[in-house]
């Protein structure tokens, strides 16, 4: 270990009593690390931070879902932010050193390393302070092996905004089997936009990607299956889907999309309005959504059906 580090203390917290401990940063997930606790989505030993003295210099922690053997996601990682260069430097050593411990630990050997995802604020790379410490946490990120994998817009609907009308040109009908669900999701995939999906389509089958994405996310949603709308043609031939959802945290739109051939009509507003109103009907607080930055048509949809984008969202992957 650096000699600037030798005084620094690296371990786990020891459980919920040490919460305040690992909460003297500020994020906006935070406020959800209790409850996360208690339903087992984190663990103690999933939670980790550099200590000199009894002042915390970085945190670090992995998230997921309840009964998982191994984590899912780290979505939280922090450095003790300094304006000066020297001490900037000094604290991404500590964040380095906070990575490689704590990752040592919690993932077994020959494991593959989570994705880290970190929420921003919507103007981030304007704010010179956020962008500063966002650059730290990356350049640490990057010295254990890490490397930018997307930047992605979080957006909301809150019910001040006018409920979208689906129009007249599409039904609507609940989606059937897995089956019928999957086939559509593999269609989907031909020509997608969203980085994750075209990621994984260098690694498998388009059905493949499909029925793991239905294993792994969709069907774990524990929210009614009868909000799942497929839209159709007059003639009953479908057009596209949409999953509404809701996961631990919030009502959301899990999937959207709009078959190949039936792309450039303007469906996918039709859509994403019938499934805004779908969760609007529920009388939920918000609705959460989220697409890559570079997929300019579907953040463009989500803002005519009202959503705003209040927040941003960088994910970065070891190879």
């Amino acid at each position: 270990m650096p000699p600037s580090l030798t005084d620094v203390t690296i371990r786990p917290i020891t459980g919920p009593g040490e919460l305040d401990l690992f909460l003297q940063f500020p994020y906006v997930l935070n406020a959800e690390l209790a409850d996360d606790l208690e339903a087992g989505r984190r663990r103690p030993e999933w939670m980790w931070v550099a200590l000199r003295g009894d002042r915390p210099e970085a945190r670090v922690a992995w998230w997921g879902r309840e009964g998982d053997s191994a984590p899912q996601l780290m979505d939280v990682f922090d450095i003790d932010d300094v304006e000066d260069a020297a001490g900037q430097a000094q604290r991404v050593e500590v964040g380095v050193q906070l990575l490689r411990t704590a990752t040592s630990h919690v993932m077994s050997a020959g494991a593959q390393q989570p994705e880290y995802s970190r929420f921003l604020s919507a103007g981030w790379h304007e704010d010179a302070a956020e962008r500063r410490a966002v650059e730290n946490r990356m350049a640490a990120l990057t010295r254990t092996g890490a490397e930018l994998f997307v930047e992605r817009l979080r957006l909301e609907w809150r019910p001040t905004a006018p409920i979208p009308s689906p129009g007249d040109r599409l039904g609507f009908r609940p989606a059937g089997d897995r089956t019928e669900l999957v086939a559509l999701m593999t269609q989907v995939l031909d020509g997608t936009l969203d980085a994750h999906s075209r990621d994984d389509l260098t690694r498998m089958s388009a059905p493949q990607a499909a029925a793991q994405q239905y294993d792994e996310e969709l069907a774990r949603y524990k929210s009614p299956r009868d909000w799942w709308r497929i839209a159709t043609l007059p003639s009953r031939q479908p057009v596209g889907f949409v999953i509404p959802a809701r996961n631990d945290y919030n009502a959301i739109i899990a999937y959207i999309g709009v078959l190949p051939e039936h792309r450039g009509n303007g469906y996918i507003d039709d859509i994403l309005a019938e499934g805004t109103r779908v969760l609007a009907e529920q009388d939920v607080p918000r609705i959460r959504a989220a697409t890559d930055l570079a997929n300019t048509p579907m953040a463009r949809a989500f803002g005519r059906a009202g959503y705003a984008t209040f927040e941003r969202q960088i994910n970065m992957r070891w190879s």
